[in-house]
Order: structure tokens, then C-alpha cells, then sequence
């Protein structure tokens, strides 16, 4: 494993991971003047790192040399401040040739998607990402969800491949990540290998996560209300449960039951959140669909209330 100079860079004092939105134009092209601002906004907000063109930035939508114009547009705006990693997926050869286009664009790591479609083996598995990390001299985070599912045995084997550095679980079995993280640390010591929570909205489980020993997580919050994302995060790293329960209560919780009344509103609600804060990134691409005008002006509630529970932690601080 090579994980120390990016395990260094991601779990030094700082913000959640910034997963930005991928702009449009009116025509459906990509508007990178607008993408610019979104990343350069969320790193002067205090973003850890930009997870550029990863699930929130539509990568199933791009092509490779849209991917490719954004990741170097992601890079050049932070200006080596915090990392950029960039998606790779598809089948093994589309995945090593992301790979490879994220690193001609500066990119300082993956994360490396599930493969498209199939159902595979594990062994199977253990080889596509074999390949993706061979491809590269770049960092890789594997995603674990939906058809990409390892054994604790299997991320044992990852976790000795050169290069890949950490593992970040959109499946949410707890069981499961307890079972990997025990072997990785008895199978697989001396290295620095990187857990990371990657649910939607992973603020509602981060306690549970944190329990584990994962610090890291996907903001998506953070797109549209990083004051509200960094507020939540510093209140976990600091222990203070009570700034934690009313931010979980009072907007993680309605922004997550408004989120679950649409197919593919992990993406679109929060492309919605980034508008209604002043930044057109457009629309997402089909098949994802937009939001009702119903849900956005729910969501735009959900905002006030949380920036409102803000004002308020704010004023206990100053008592």
C-alpha cells in the first residue's frame, strides 16, 4: 500500500468530503465557468477534499473528455489545497481508461466505482480492481455497494494490492464493515488503510459509522449548506452531542424523508439545494429526472430550518 501521503492530506483537521455537482448549461453541456465556482466555493468553504465526477457529479452521465475537462478544472481550482480524486468505473477497460484520464488531468487519486451491470465473484472483483490500480500510479479508493460487495477476506486482499489505499462502504451493513475493519487490522497490518462512510447523506449514520473508528465521510449536504455540513462535522469531532442530535433532528432527517420521495433524489435534490443557493449548475441528465417544484419548495424549507438551528447554536456559544 501507498496510503500514507493521502491518509496524511484526508484525515488532517478539517471539513467533510466535498462530492461536487457536475454544471450544465441551458443546452445540457457542461459549464465549466460554473463548475469552477462550485468547487472553488466548497474549497474556500472548507472542503477535506473534491471527490470530482464521482456518483453526485453525475460520472454516468459524462463523457471521457467532459470527465476529463472537469477533473482538470476541479484540480485547477484548488490549487493542491486539499486533494482531488476523481471516479473511474464501467467495465475494467473503461474503468483503467478513466483512470488513466484523471491522472493526465492532476488528479491525486481514484475512486474506483462498482462495475457496471454484471454480478461478479469475488475473484472476479479482486482482478477488475487489480487492473484499475495497476493502470495508474494514483492512490485508490474501492466503492463498496450495490454489485460490489466484498467478503472480509476479499478487502484483506485489497488492502495488499499495491495502491489501493482504502475502501468506502455505500452498503451500510455494520456487521459487515466490523468483520472487514477486524481483518484488515489482524490480516493486513503496518499499513494506513482508509475507511470512509459513503451513503447518501451520511451525516444520519456517521454516529453509528464513528463507533466503528470511521471518521471519513461523503458530505452531499455540503454541496448546498456547507455552513450547516461543517457545523454538524466539527460538532462530532468535538463531542458535542447536543449541536449533533438538533442538526440530525431539525435538517438531516427531513432532508433525508424528502429525499427518499424521488428515484435518483440523491442527486437531483441536492443539484436542486446548490440552485436555490444562488449557483446555476443546470439541470442533472437524463434518466435522472428533476425534482417536483413541490419537493424543491420543501427543500428550500429545509434549508431555512437548518441555517435557522445555526443561528441558534450560535447563540448558546455566546452565552
Amino acid at each position: 500500500m501507498t496510503s500514507a501521503p493521502l491518509a496524511a492530506r484526508l484525515t488532517r483537521p478539517g471539513g467533510p468530503l466535498f462530492f461536487p455537482v457536475t454544471a450544465y448549461g441551458p443546452g445540457g453541456e457542461t459549464d465549466l465557468d460554473a463548475y469552477r465556482a462550485h468547487v472553488r466555493r466548497g474549497v474556500e468553504a472548507g472542503a477535506a477534499a473534491v471527490f470530482a465526477c464521482c456518483g453526485t457529479g453525475e460520472f454516468h452521465a459524462l463523457t471521457p473528455e467532459e470527465f476529463q475537462a472537469c477533473v482538470r478544472a476541479a484540480v485547477e481550482e484548488t490549487a493542491g489545497r486539499v486533494p482531488v480524486l476523481a471516479g473511474a468505473g464501467y467495465g475494467t477497460a473503461l474503468a483503467v481508461r478513466y483512470a488513466r484520464l484523471a491522472e493526465e488531468a492532476g488528479a491525486d487519486g481514484l475512486l474506483a466505482m462498482p462495475p457496471y451491470l454484471v454480478l461478479a465473484g469475488q475473484e472476479g472483483l479482486l482482478r477488475h480492481y487489480r487492473e484499475v490500480a495497476a493502470a495508474t500510479s494514483l492512490p485508490v479508493v474501492v466503492y463498496q455497494r450495490d454489485n460490489a460487495v466484498f467478503t472480509p477476506e476479499s478487502v484483506v486482499e485489497l488492502a495488499r494490492t499495491d495502491r489501493i489505499v482504502g475502501l468506502k462502504d455505500g452498503l451500510g451493513d455494520l456487521d459487515l464493515m466490523q468483520r472487514i475493519i477486524s481483518a484488515v487490522r489482524t490480516e493486513a497490518p503496518g499499513g494506513d488503510f482508509l475507511y470512509f462512510n459513503g451513503l447518501p447523506t451520511a451525516e444520519q449514520t456517521q454516529l453509528s459509522y464513528r463507533a466503528l473508528g470511521v471518521t471519513l465521510y461523503s458530505s452531499a449536504a455540503f454541496c448546498f449548506a456547507p455552513e450547516i455540513a461543517l457545523a454538524f462535522h466539527r460538532a462530532l469531532r468535538s463531542g458535542d452531542e447536543a449541536t449533533v442530535h438538533r442538526l440530525l433532528d431539525g435538517f438531516y432527517r427531513p432532508f433525508v424523508e424528502l429525499r427518499a420521495r424521488g428515484r435518483g433524489y440523491a442527486v437531483a435534490l441536492v443539484k436542486a439545494g446548490v440552485r436555490l443557493r444562488g449557483l446555476d449548475v443546470g439541470e442533472v441528465r437524463p434518466p435522472l429526472q428533476e425534482p417536483t417544484e413541490e419537493h424543491v419548495k420543501q427543500l428550500a424549507q429545509v434549508i431555512e430550518r437548518g441555517y435557522a438551528l445555526l443561528d441558534g447554536v450560535a447563540e448558546e456559544g455566546a452565552e
